[in-house]
């Protein structure tokens, strides 16, 4: 059985470092800001608890043994590993090191938080953020698996163990093919390219457009927003969706009518409960807005 190892504290080893640093114990004392009555002590539990002497008393010197130099050396090596553990976990308590996984729906990733996500990786260079872009339900089953650390997605509303920080008000507007002219009745509204039907925003778009009257017949469904638009391009039917996307580069959709069908909220959500990744808060923080 092997004898335990002696109690050393990291004062102690300091004290030990700055004796072979300066040239009087004096000097070594003012470097770590103690008095050279409180090195002396120290000195002497370091002793007490190694077992061995470390300075002999020659008048009113104090000369190390010829092994001072070597625990010296090893306590210099102890306190600068030390010391860059301590930082290492700083950088992991603030976000800065491992692994963030954020999960986003398309329209966050390509439009709404393109900018801020830059940003924050500027910010943290160091940090590993894994990205994955999937519809809402997808995004929340992960996240309430623990697979997610953060999702932004359409805002749950209530729904499952999560906690939702609002981000930003996302407007969904109905769409017409080419050569359909504006001021057409809703009742004539159609045939419909949409969202699949187990999508949160679908089922939105769905009673919005029964409350307005519009005949709800459904020729085909996409979680692609750039599909739909060019399905609608290609006159195959009408379609509902953000005008951010909709609206988007050079070949725009035309509105059916001016104003938005309805808004949905985009949140930043995440587990209610449970250990939160330190990077969390500050993503968040981020895509809120800079500074």
């Amino acid at each position: 059985m092997h004898d335990l190892l002696p109690n050393l504290s990291t004062a102690q080893l300091s004290y030990l470092v700055a004796i072979t640093r300066h040239r009087t114990w004096a000097e070594a004392a003012a470097s770590l800001d103690v008095t050279p009555s409180a090195l002396s002590q120290g000195i002497a539990e370091l002793e007490r608890r190694l077992g061995v002497p470390l300075f002999a008393v020659d008048g009113r010197r104090r000369v190390p043994y010829e092994h001072t130099a070597t625990v010296a050396e090893c306590a210099e090596r102890v306190l600068a590993d030390l010391d860059e553990v301590t930082r290492w976990l700083r950088a992991v308590g603030a976000g800065q090191v491992g692994r963030l996984r954020v999960g986003m729906i398309d329209i966050a990733a390509v439009h709404h938080c393109r900018d801020a996500v830059r940003r924050f990786r500027r910010a943290h260079p160091t940090l590993d953020v894994g990205y994955t872009v999937a519809p809402t339900g997808e995004l929340l089953d992960r996240l309430e698996r623990s697979e997610l650390d953060v999702a932004v997605c359409v805002d749950p509303e209530g729904s499952g163990p999560f906690d939702t920080t609002p981000l930003l008000r996302d407007e969904l507007a109905v769409y017409a093919p080419p050569g359909v002219g504006a001021g057409v009745d809703p009742a004539q509204w159609g045939p419909w390219l949409l969202f699949p039907a187990t999508s949160r925003t679908r089922t939105a778009i769905d009673r919005r457009l029964r409350e307005i009257g519009a005949p709800l017949v459904v020729e085909m469904e996409s979680h692609q927003p750039e599909v739909l638009v060019e399905m609608v391009r290609l006159g195959l039917g009408w379609t509902v969706l953000p005008t951010t996307q909709a609206e988007h580069g050079a070949h725009r959709l035309a509105r059916a009518m001016a104003e938005p069908l309805l808004s949905r909220t985009i949140s930043a959500v995440t587990r209610r409960g449970g250990a939160i990744h330190p990077a969390v808060a500050p993503f968040i923080a981020g895509l809120q807005g800079p500074g």
